[in-house]
C-alpha cells in the first residue's frame, strides 16, 4: 500500500537567487525570474541574496548602491517574499562569497570565462571591460554553490550561468573531492523572455521597459510607446505584454471588439497593469528602512552560518587550513 503524501515526510530542496540592486524593477524583472522566486518558496527552501558586489562592475555611486539595496528589500517584500519563511540577506555581509570566488577563479581558464555571454554581450555594448566584470561567473558560481543549492530559477538567456556553475562544482569536487553539489536551473518556458515596448527583450540596457512599481502615468508612458504595425490582425507587442496580465481567452474578446483601435487596446493594458501593480506599489510604500536593515541582518547571520560552515570543509580540503 503507497504511503499517503499528505503525511509523508518532506525535505524541500534548496534553491538559490539573486539580484543587482542596481535600481528600478521592471515588469520584465517580475514575470522573468521574481514571480518564480514567490511561487517557488512554497515548496522550496530558498535563499535569496541581493548582489551588492555583482553590482561593482557598473554601480560607483556608494550612495546610489546603499539607496538600491535597501530599495530592493522592499521589492521583494513588496511582490511577497517572506524573510521569515526564507533567507533575505545582502551578499556583502558574507565574505565567504567573494573568497570561495578566488578559489574557483584558480581553477577556471581565461579561455573558459572568455565564453560568457553575457560579458560579450555588454562590452559590446560599451561597459568597461573590468575584471570584475570578466571574472562575474564565477563570483555568481560562489554564490550559488556555497548553500548546497539544486535549483536556481533563471530567464533563457541566464542558463549559461547555471553551467558556469556546475563547471566551478565539478572541477572543485574532481581536484579536492565531491564537495559542492551540482546545481540545476529552472526556466519558466512560457515567460523566459518578457518582450520590451519595442518588441526585444525587456531591459534597462535598451530602455524598453514598464516599471513595476511605477505611478500610473509612467505606466501609461511607457505602454504608449509600444512599438505597432498595422501589417496583422493585432499589434502584436501590445498583445505580447498583455498576455502575462489576462488569459488568451479573455483577451480574444478584447482584441476583437477593439479591433485596429490601437489606442483603445493600449489603454487597456494601462488598465490591467494598473490594477496588478496598485497593491504591491502601495505595500512597498509601507516598509521603512529600519524594517529592511533588520531583515538583512537577521537573513545575514542565517546564510552566513551556512556559508562559513561550507568553507570550513573547503578550506581543509584545499590545504589552507594547518
Amino acid at each position: 500500500m503507497a504511503d499517503n503524501p499528505s503525511t509523508e515526510l518532506r525535505v524541500k530542496k534548496r534553491l538559490f537567487s539573486g539580484i543587482q540592486p542596481s535600481g528600478t524593477l521592471h515588469i520584465g524583472n517580475y514575470f522573468g525570474v521574481l514571480k518564480q522566486w514567490v511561487e517557488m518558496s512554497q515548496d522550496f527552501d530558498c535563499v535569496f541574496c541581493l548582489v551588492d558586489y555583482h553590482a561593482l562592475t557598473t554601480v560607483k555611486d556608494p550612495e546610489a548602491l546603499r539607496r538600491n539595496t535597501i530599495g530592493g528589500v522592499k521589492d521583494l517584500l513588496a511582490i511577497g517574499i517572506d524573510p521569515s519563511a526564507s533567507i533575505l540577506f545582502a551578499q556583502s555581509s558574507v565574505s565567504e562569497h567573494t573568497e570561495l570566488a578566488w578559489i574557483f577563479e584558480c581553477l577556471v581558464t581565461v579561455p573558459f570565462l572568455q565564453q560568457a555571454h553575457a560579458y560579450k554581450d555588454k562590452v559590446a555594448k560599451g561597459l568597461e571591460a573590468n575584471a570584475g566584470l570578466f571574472n562575474y561567473p564565477m563570483l555568481m558560481a560562489a554564490d550559488i554553490l556555497l548553500y548546497d543549492t539544486q535549483v536556481v530559477p533563471v530567464g533563457q538567456d541566464q542558463r549559461q550561468h547555471v553551467e558556469y556553475a556546475r563547471e566551478a562544482a565539478a572541477k572543485f569536487n574532481t581536484a579536492f573531492g565531491k564537495t559542492f553539489v551540482e546545481p540545476e536551473e529552472f526556466i519558466k518556458p512560457e515567460v523566459a523572455i518578457v518582450p520590451g515596448v519595442d518588441g526585444q527583450k525587456m531591459s534597462k540596457s535598451y530602455s524598453n521597459t514598464i516599471p513595476l512599481f511605477g505611478t500610473r502615468d509612467e505606466i501609461t508612458k511607457a505602454v504608449m510607446s509600444i512599438v505597432t504595425d498595422s501589417s496583422g490582425e493585432r499589434p502584436e507587442h501590445v498583445y505580447a505584454i498583455h498576455k502575462l496580465f489576462k488569459t488568451e481567452t479573455e483577451l480574444t474578446m478584447i482584441y476583437q471588439s477593439n479591433k485596429g483601435n490601437y489606442k483603445a487596446l493600449k489603454e487597456a493594458l494601462v488598465d490591467d497593469i494598473e490594477a496588478f501593480v496598485a497593491p504591491m506599489r502601495e505595500r512597498r510604500a509601507s516598509i521603512t528602512d529600519e524594517e529592511v536593515k533588520k531583515i538583512l541582518k537577521d537573513g545575514g547571520e542565517k546564510a552566513k552560518a551556512i556559508a562559513s560552515a561550507k568553507m570550513e570543509d573547503v578550506r581543509q580540503k584545499i590545504g589552507v587550513t594547518l
